[in-house]
């Protein structure tokens, strides 16, 4: 299928003539949406008004003395025009440009490039199922879509749509090693830590993007990654004898915003909250009442922004799944008491609102979905539903911290740690060069071969000799710092999850 091109915005050549430098705001009054365009000498560029991160609409950036920059009224992102790069975050994404083009009257015309959608390709008829031949059930907090071949009545196609952690993917490799697992070849192996987390997987296949997986003759996937960060977040859509369930998991903005409409379901977070930020930031304006104002805005931002993306592709049943998450140790009760989380019935009592023809499921534990049920009565959805038994939990209330504690508590005297030597050597292992930044990292509590005055790692570190205008302070779990260093993994296990205290002067987010 080839590339065709489609005119977004059209300016009339009076319009194009008044048009000063710098940059404007465009709005197409036939379907509302909103565009940007800067203009310096002979040169235009233009692109939606829309921000990469969660979609936000950008305004003028009043702070801005170049006259070339755009700010996010979502997170405060800012975008300069002119390169179409964001500055805030520095050194993080780029724009997608638009088209310019002048047409023969000498009016302006602003058209986007559109590759064909993916899913698109080979298309395929909804053939008529047979109750129990599709079933979504919910089971210990994943997700499964189960086909029953045709084959056999006693065997089942399972498909995982969400798998949470590496304790899970252990317990299934102790029972089947060779599953076949697939993920989508994102420039950040999703299976990197594998080997140093003992999961024994022999059948990890890495598919590329957008394109169909055949499974069998009526079963296919497609893996599709996400447009705020490809290099590790993905989303699925599954599809069996041409019926589309859509999975977007917690991507920021799955493919890009391109989306299949008019699915049989489509599956999605819808709380939020997994980053540290703003709990477990201090300092300057980071007090308990902007906290509890930020969250409640952002809470308020999620449910708006995943309603109308609901409501925009039409499917035929949405479900609210990712965001149960419960900060369950003692050491997270003030997280847990301050991070508070959307409600899913919530979510899905604005989809109603905004459009009366998409059902909305709640799965709990146990909880089955038919699909041929559904579509044998789509006014009765209650129908398609097997709820499980009253009384039911919803959430845990007990927990082994064990299995996780005792895996970081090891690295915690590890021989390395008993040479100073080892802060520099892992900062340039790390790559950390190059950035007009000091970070100063605190582990908490102080280890036990460290003397009082000599616990912070700023002392083993050799910086310039005049102060960078950005500090940051981190103080971390030294059982949770040392794991992380010693098996090279990311910052964001520090980050997600809670498990540090930040601040940082001035107030700026580095996406590196």
């Amino acid at each position: 299928m080839a590339q065709a091109s489609k005119i977004l915005l059209s300016l009339t050549p009076s319009e194009v003539a008044v048009l000063k430098e710098g940059v404007h705001f465009l709005r197409n009054k036939a379907d509302g949406k909103s565009y940007i365009l800067y203009k310096e000498e002979d040169t235009l560029r233009a692109c939606k008004n829309m921000c990469k991160h969660q979609g936000g609409l950008f305004i003028k950036d009043i702070e801005d003395l170049t006259g070339r920059c755009v700010r996010c009224t979502k997170h405060n992102w800012k975008l300069d025009v002119s390169t179409m790069k964001y500055v805030n975050p520095p050194d993080s994404f780029c724009q997608d440009d638009l088209v310019v083009e002048m047409d023969e009257n000498n009016g302006l015309l602003l058209v986007e490039l559109n590759p064909p959608n993916p899913w698109d390709t080979e298309p395929r008829t909804s053939e008529n199922l047979a109750f129990g031949e599709v079933q979504v059930r919910n089971s210990q907090g994943c997700l499964f879509a189960s086909v029953s071949c045709l084959l056999s009545k006693y065997h089942e196609l399972h498909l995982p749509l969400f798998l949470s952690s590496y304790p899970t993917l252990k317990k299934l490799a102790e029972k089947r090693p060779d599953v076949p697992i697939y993920v989508g070849k994102t420039e950040r192996p999703v299976f990197w830590f594998l080997d140093q987390s003992g999961v024994k997987l022999t059948n990890i296949n890495i598919v590329p993007f957008g394109v169909w997986q055949q499974v069998d003759k009526n079963l296919r996937f497609m893996i599709l990654m996400d447009g705020v960060h490809p290099e590790m977040d993905t989303c699925i859509i599954v599809e069996y004898k041409g019926h589309k369930i859509l999975n977007t998991v917690d991507c920021t903005r799955p493919n890009g915003g391109t989306l299949p409409e008019k699915v049989d379901i489509m599956m999605s977070d819808f709380a939020g909250g997994a980053s540290g930020f703003p709990m477990t930031f201090s300092g300057g304006k980071f007090t308990e009442e902007w906290k509890a104002q930020f969250i409640k805005t952002e809470r308020k931002k999620l449910l708006n922004y995943k309603a109308q993306l609901v409501a925009n592709l039409k499917p035929k049943i949405y479900c609210p799944f990712a965001g149960y998450f419960v900060e369950a140790h003692p050491s997270d009760k003030y997280i847990k008491e301050t991070n508070l989380k959307n409600d899913p019935d919530e979510l899905n009592r604005q989809i109603r609102k905004k459009s009366s023809d998409i059902s909305t499921w709640t799965p709990k534990p146990g909880a089955i979905l038919d699909l041929k049920a559904l579509h044998s009565n789509p006014f009765s959805f209650s129908l398609g539903i097997s709820d499980p038994p009253a009384g039911t939990k919803i959430f845990k209330e007990s927990w082994d911290f064990d299995l996780y504690l005792n895996v970081l508590s090891v690295a915690i005297e590890d021989e390395v740690f008993r040479y100073p030597s080892w802060v520099k050597e892992y900062y340039t292992w790390a790559g950390f060069k190059g950035y007009n930044l000091v970070i100063r990292v605190l582990e908490q509590p102080v280890p036990k071969h460290l003397t009082s005055d000599r616990h912070s790692l700023l002392d083993l570190v050799i910086f310039p000799t005049e102060n960078p205008p950005i500090q940051w302070s981190l103080e971390e779990k030294v059982s949770i710092m040392r794991h992380v260093v010693k098996h090279g993994l990311l910052w964001d296990d520090l980050y997600i999850g809670f498990q540090n205290r930040l601040q940082r002067d001035p107030d700026i987010y580095h996406h590196q």
